[in-house]
């Protein structure tokens, strides 16, 4: 992982809200839009915080009740949504105010929609965006505007359940042989080895980004994609479907994972039926609620014939991007909240509550489900890569194409089948 540092944007100059209501109208894409007549943060109101994690919920409600210890004329109600919906219907409700004075997107494709829509408020200038590790807040960067905070800091490899492991007599695999003969023994110990959930779309691309992280072209090989340079019909997405293929033969998932939801497979990993949830660190949180006690780490699947040929350990995404909704009339109170999300200690609450790294500065973990992925701050990995799509019709095309080889089709005709909806949405 690489942290370069980036010098920070110019102060952009004001804008009247009715001559940012007029570019949003022309299609003007970045921070700005109407948002009506502005509430100072010192009057009494509430907010919306509109996000997708509802594992969090418990954490965001102890924050909250400090905040508005401290703002005792500002009232935070959470809006939390399931993630499926929250991708398909976000923009709409941050669009029309329903929810979302504060709101929360995806890196890639959904953050790009949204601020093409104008709805992120510019946050360039705020002070409290000196508090995250700039290298960190890129994917919230647009046109030289810091419109959104990623939050999260994740890896987006797979866990997997140290006790299985030890009882199948099986170490972390370093090549693509030893990761099929990995599947061979956990399902020769009693387990099912990957608990794939097939039926959400949203969690079952999770394992893509590791699966693909070392056949890509480029590190920017779905961006390529996606731009007309690179096709699903190329060697590396063929050779990607080909392995997700002798991985189903292998035994690597269980005969009914195309209609396994997350939650079940979540459940399967928990009660240590399945020995690896090919998700990310993402999903701590949610396995501690069901198995406090369950000894897990973090792995990538590595696609190379030998260690030595393998570039990239695995992936990670700073996600859970905060962004204030722009169309709010409540954005000075909004910001307020924000900022007290951002402050050192309470990031570290929120990390340490939830098992999940910040991209906040100087933040101090203290969860012992921390203590397995601290490591892999140092590790070679890359930034997932299924997010460098902007197009979410073309990365779903691409995506479907694994489901279609794990239901029975053959490799190089689903990413045909993929290629032409990607030359009809591109």
């Amino acid at each position: 992982m690489h942290f370069l540092s980036r010098r920070r944007t110019a102060r952009a100059l004001p804008v009247l809200a009715t001559l940012a209501a007029l570019a949003l109208t022309a299609g003007c894409a970045g921070g700005g839009g109407d948002g009506g007549d502005q509430q100072a943060a010192d009057q009494k109101q509430t907010i919306s915080f509109y996000h997708w994690r509802a594992e969090d919920k418990e954490t965001f409600d102890a924050l909250i009740k400090d905040f508005q210890a401290k703002n005792a004329n500002i009232t935070v109600e959470q809006s939390i949504f399931p993630s499926e919906q929250y991708q398909a219907t976000a923009q709409t409700k941050i669009r029309d105010g329903s929810v979302g004075d504060v709101f929360t997107v995806f890196r890639g494709a959904q953050f790009e929609s949204v601020a093409k829509a104008g709805l992120f408020a510019d946050l360039t200038d705020e002070g409290f965006v000196d508090n995250y590790q700039e290298s960190l807040i890129e994917p919230g960067r647009r046109e030289g505007k810091q419109l959104g905070l990623p939050y999260q800091l994740v890896f987006n490899d797979p866990l997997y359940s140290k006790a299985a492991f030890a009882k199948a007599g099986v170490q972390v695999p370093t090549s693509w042989p030893a990761f099929l003969d990995t599947c061979r023994k956990l399902k020769s110990a009693g387990y099912i080895p990957v608990a794939f959930p097939g039926g959400d779309p949203n969690n079952a691309g999770q394992l893509l980004n590791t699966m693909v992280m070392n056949n890509l072209p480029a590190d920017d090989g779905f961006a390529q994609l996606e731009q007309g340079k690179t096709k699903a019909t190329d060697a590396w997405w063929v050779k990607t479907l080909t392995q997700y293929k002798q991985a189903q033969d292998a035994g690597c998932f269980a005969p009914n994972a195309l209609g396994t939801k997350t939650d079940a497979a979540l459940a399967l990993f928990a009660q240590g039926k399945a020995a690896i949830l090919p998700t990310g660190s993402f999903q701590v949180a949610a396995v501690r609620k069901q198995a406090p006690d369950l000894e897990i780490d973090l792995f990538a699947p590595i696609t190379t014939e030998t260690p030595g040929e393998a570039k990239y350990e695995g992936v990670y995404n700073a996600t859970f991007i905060l962004g204030v909704n722009a169309r709010s009339a409540k954005q000075a109170a909004a910001k307020k909240f924000v900022e007290y999300l951002s402050d050192p200690a309470n990031a570290a609450t929120y990390a340490n509550g939830t098992a999940q790294l910040v991209t906040v500065k100087d933040v101090k973990y203290d969860s012992p489900d921390l203590a397995f992925t601290e490591p892999w701050l140092t590790k070679k990995t890359l930034l997932a890569p299924r997010f460098q799509f902007t197009n979410l019709e073309i990365r779903s095309a691409i995506e479907n194409s694994v489901i279609a080889v794990l239901g029975g089709k053959d490799p190089a005709q689903a990413a045909t089948e993929a290629q032409k909806i990607v030359d009809e949405k591109r």
